[in-house]
């Protein structure tokens, strides 16, 4: 589907950004790839949602070569935690929880993914001293990432019709299914 594609794709972009960007700490990351998830969650079904991150995580590892080594297992790990995790949030909180919640969530879960498998596989206890700054950071970057992606969600043109494409591609196809 060509919209998978595209949301794929600018993951990769966001990530080519982010990777750019000089960060304080090495295990620092705003996120940037994860915002095509994010407001995707608004229509986007959920195995579609699992195909875009399986885009985003196997086409960060080609682009930042990760992909042979423990940065990108802690990648899949973090961002597949984040994801359900988000997409509980936003399907259970209902018009509750903005995508600012949404955001947290998925960014709180992701660190501590993040942080227990750093000290269960790879630095111990010594993994212990960075996980405040860790999930610090994290809360951070979460807390801006969904302040963009609401703010964007509501005042987007492009993504409104981006959404109609995407569910009149599925009822075409839903229809073409029931009338063979």
């Amino acid at each position: 589907h060509e919209i998978i594609s595209f949301l794929g794709a600018l993951c990769l972009f966001l990530s080519a950004v982010e990777y750019l960007i000089p960060k304080p700490f090495p295990f620092f990351r705003l996120g940037l790839a994860n915002l095509p998830l994010l407001i995707g969650l608004r229509f986007l079904r959920p195995g579609d949602l699992f195909l875009v991150l399986a885009l985003k995580i196997f086409g960060q590892g080609l682009v930042n070569g990760t992909l042979a080594s423990y940065v990108f297992l802690f990648s899949m790990a973090g961002s597949t935690a984040s994801l359900i995790t988000m997409s509980a949030a936003y399907k259970l909180g209902g018009k509750r929880i903005s995508l600012v919640g949404v955001s947290l969530s998925g960014a709180l879960v992701s660190s501590l993914v993040q942080v227990i498998l750093a000290v269960q596989f790879i630095f111990g206890d010594a993994a212990k001293l960075i996980a405040p700054l860790s999930l610090g950071s994290g809360m951070i970057t979460g807390l801006i990432i969904g302040l963009f992606a609401q703010h964007f969600s509501c005042v987007s043109h492009w993504l409104k019709g981006l959404e109609i494409r995407y569910l009149a591609c599925l009822n075409t196809r839903e229809e073409t299914d029931e009338h063979p």
